[in-house]
Formats: C-alpha cells, structure tokens, sequence
C-alpha cells in the first residue's frame, strides 16, 4: 500500500472562497484574470502569455506529483470565478513545517475577504489538522505592499535572505522570511476572523447600497 502523504489534495471551504486543488480546468479562468503584468511584478516568473499559464500550472501539478507542493484554484464564491491561486510549498513533514507560497490574486479581488478568509483556512488547516509546528512566507524585499500584508496577518519577520532568488529577468533578489508557530497560531486565528468578519460586513454594507438594498 501507498504511503500516505502528510498534505493531500484537499477543498478548502469557507463563507467567501472555496481553495479546490489546482488543476487544468482552471487554466481558462486563470488565464482571464491572470496576465495582469502588476500581479507577476514582484515574482520571480512573469505570467504573460495563455502558455505562461498552462506552463505555471503544470509546473505546479508537476510538484503536486513529487509531493513538494500542493497547489491551490482560489474561487471567489460570490461569483464562481477562479481569481487566482495559492498553494503549500517546501513541505517539510519530518519537521511539520510548510511555506504559503505562490499566492497571486486578480486585482479586483485583492485586500478582500477573499484574501484573508484564503489565508485561514489554510493556516488552520496547517496547525489544526495537520499539526505543523511552522508555517512560514517569503516575500521579494522590494515588495512593501506584501510585506505590510504579512505583518497584518499577524506574521512575524525572521530576517533577509540575501540574494536569495534570481528572478528571470536577471536581478539578485533578496527574500524577507515571515512565520506563525503553533504557540502563536490561536492568537493569529482569533486576529484574522476578527479581520474577516469586518471586511465581510464592509462588504455586506457596500453592496447593500449598491443594489439599492
């Protein structure tokens, strides 16, 4: 019999988005939110093209199959619409450590609680089921935007990987390393479902008066 894997394809639900394993059905959906140039900005591949795209997923399957990656779809439930992607990458089960990585998001949808909502379920998912000690982020260090996120989320900074990636267009990346810890996680939880419930209701309220509602 198989060995089972510590993270396996799982759908992760809540009241905003719905995280489904990635896969190559989502790639026309993608490709329609995803070659925005200023979402790819700091990554270190740009998405450019439909064919950037179906690479990037495959790539992303391909790691799936190794087991040093689980790739994500982020569905906006609201509307049904596949607005970007996420995963769990440098899958270190001995150590029950994780990285939240390759997380890009339509920009209609970003600072929403699709983003936020995306993000705990996958940190609770992390500590609550899987029983990780760690869970970690990087981020280019030009990228302020990410990094002021990171912190909101409650994150803590580690330090600056010098030179850490070199990205395709040829620059000597430096990566800002941030966790949680399990011992951090329950105060983290209780800061980020504070957070939803206040981008929910600001949502609520805006298409309340939209509608005429």
């Amino acid at each position: 019999m198989a060995s089972r894997r510590w993270i396996e394809p799982i759908a992760l639900e809540g009241s905003a988005v719905r995280l489904e394993p990635l896969s190559l059905d989502h790639l026309p959906a993608l490709i329609n939110v995803g070659l925005d140039a200023d979402i790819w900005r700091w990554m270190p591949r740009q998405i450019n093209s439909p064919a950037d795209m179906r690479t990037y997923i495959e790539a992303a399957l391909d790691a799936r199959t190794a087991g040093t990656e689980m790739p994500f779809a982020t569905i906006d439930k609201a509307s049904g619409l596949a607005v970007g992607s996420t995963r769990f990458m440098a899958i270190e089960p001995r150590h029950r450590r994780v990285e939240i990585g390759h997380t890009w998001l339509a920009p209609a949808w970003q600072r929403t609680a699709v983003n936020t909502e995306a993000k705990l379920l996958m940190l609770d998912h992390a500590f609550g089921v899987l029983g990780a000690l760690r869970v970690e982020f990087k981020t280019d260090a030009l990228n302020e935007r990410s990094r002021a996120a990171l912190v909101g989320i409650g994150a803590q900074e580690e330090g600056t990987l010098r030179r850490h990636i070199l990205t395709e267009s040829g620059r000597r990346r430096d990566s800002v390393y941030f966790s949680v810890i399990e011992e951090e996680w329950p105060r983290v939880r209780l800061h980020l479902e504070r957070r939803l419930a206040r981008l929910s209701a600001a949502q609520a309220a805006s298409s309340g008066l939209s509608t005429g509602g």
